[in-house]
């Protein structure tokens, strides 16, 4: 029998830092939950007009667009030596602050200039708060303390916070401003909170010592240096490459389930419901990848993940191909759209077997590939990645949903970016089993 001192015993736990920097993770996944998918997109379509209804997709572009120039040199700015505590510092508050503006003013304009600057803010801080993990932990112990943040992001973020917003709804009315603007002040309260252990224990431990005098002139070398990198180093190549197009497959699946669903004519309380069940799921699936991680390596667990979105995919193509032909037929619709409600539900607990997996073991195999001291730089250019892909899918599914007047072919559409990345995956694969340090020996 092991003492609880014992040097296996102390590996198990997590440190300090490590904790704090899981607890981040707890911290702002609510702005995900409540104000980019599931509150505030329904009150701003509340209390805008016309006008501003169709203003929101671009600014939700916009916001994603600028981070995603932002990033590299963030990135590059971010490795110098105290730079990037700083920085995640910064676009934190900013977060926060602008958040708050969306719950305060009734203005629709000024509450979409809260968004898209709280968005910034949001989007920067997580950019550097994933580069911290370098920081925080070792190669060897990287994709059980990113899954565990994930895994305590849908408990934290997307599950308590949010069942206490949907009581608020509910309580004051779904119809009542009050409501939402308490849901939204309730992100500021619980990302804020929760964001101090880690502005208390989590310190920058690797980074380049360029003086500050070099910093922009510094910033931009690198940051063609960094790019050189990437294209010369077949393993970085390939898999970000990968990862371009399966992560653009999963946050489509992710951006898109509720409008498909709402096109297909399933009930709106259904689907929030089946979002939860998604968080909940995610939570033991997201330890689960990790541990088989340990024993069949992360490439071959985000394999698996990918084929399970084929499958998630073609699902959603048979939940809306049975409305429609029954639509088409004359047939019994309201049969149809029950049936579909229960597959979204399956669809939904897929979704959550494979969603927090597939994001920890991206960032946390991509974490044990490239140089420590120049990590956030390199992270910049995987969120550049990240946030560009988020273009394709959305557009793919519009673009076959006009052109067949089917939602549901409009949906099957997004498999062509898992088959794209699972392409990507098998041609990389004699690079992917390389040692960590191979690459240094090359």
């Amino acid at each position: 029998m092991k003492k609880e001192n014992s040097p296996a015993a102390k590996e198990k736990r997590f440190t300090k830092r490590e904790r704090a920097w899981i607890l981040y993770d707890w911290a702002n996944s609510i702005y995900a939950t409540n104000i980019m998918a599931a509150i505030f997109p329904i009150y701003f379509s509340m209390m805008a007009t016309d006008a501003g209804n169709r203003l929101y997709g671009f600014a939700v572009s916009a916001s994603n667009l600028i981070i995603a120039l932002l990033a590299p040199l963030l990135g590059a700015v971010g490795d110098f030596r105290g730079m990037k505590k700083k920085l995640f510092s910064a676009f934190l508050i900013i977060g926060l602050v602008f958040t708050a503006v969306m719950a305060l003013f009734d203005s629709w304009q000024l509450m979409l200039v809260g968004y898209v600057i709280s968005h910034i803010g949001f989007s920067g801080s997580c950019l550097f708060y994933d580069s911290f993990l370098t920081d925080v932990t070792t190669p060897e112990r990287m994709d059980k303390v990113s899954a565990y943040g994930y895994a305590m992001g849908y408990i934290g973020g997307s599950t308590i916070p949010f069942l206490i917003s949907i009581v608020v709804l509910l309580v004051l009315g779904m119809e009542n401003p009050l409501a939402h603007k308490i849901a939204i002040l309730i992100v500021v309260f619980w990302w804020a909170v929760f964001s101090i252990p880690f502005l208390k224990n989590v310190e920058q431990v690797y980074s380049v010592d360029d003086p500050p005098a070099q910093l922009a002139r510094a910033a931009f070398s690198n940051m063609i240096k960094t790019f050189r990198s990437i294209i010369t180093d077949k393993r970085l190549l390939f898999f970000i490459t990968a990862y371009f197009f399966y992560i653009d497959g999963v946050s489509t699946i992710i951006s898109m389930a509720t409008n498909y669903g709402e096109t297909l004519g399933l009930g709106a309380i259904g689907m929030v419901l089946a979002l939860l069940v998604t968080q909940v799921v995610a939570v033991p699936f997201s330890i689960l990848f990790s541990n088989l991680a340990k024993k069949v390596g992360a490439i071959r667990m985000i394999a698996v993940a990918v084929c399970v979105y084929f499958v998630i995919t073609i699902m959603g193509f048979i939940m809306g191909y049975n409305i429609e032909a029954a639509q088409l037929s004359g047939g019994d619709v309201a049969a149809a759209t029950k049936t579909s409600t229960v597959l979204f539900w399956i669809l939904a607990t897929l979704v959550g077997t494979v969603q927090g997996g597939i994001q920890a073991l991206s960032r946390s195999y991509f974490g044990q590939i490239i140089p420590p001291e120049r990590s956030n730089e390199y992270f910049g250019f995987l969120d550049i990645f990240g946030k560009f892909s988020c273009v394709i899918g959305p557009a793919l599914y519009s673009l076959v949903y006009t052109l067949t007047d089917r939602p549901s072919l409009g949906i099957l559409s997004v498999i062509l970016l898992f088959l794209a990345g699972a392409v990507a995956l098998a041609c990389g694969r004699k690079y992917f089993v390389l040692p960590l340090k191979a690459k240094e020996n090359a």
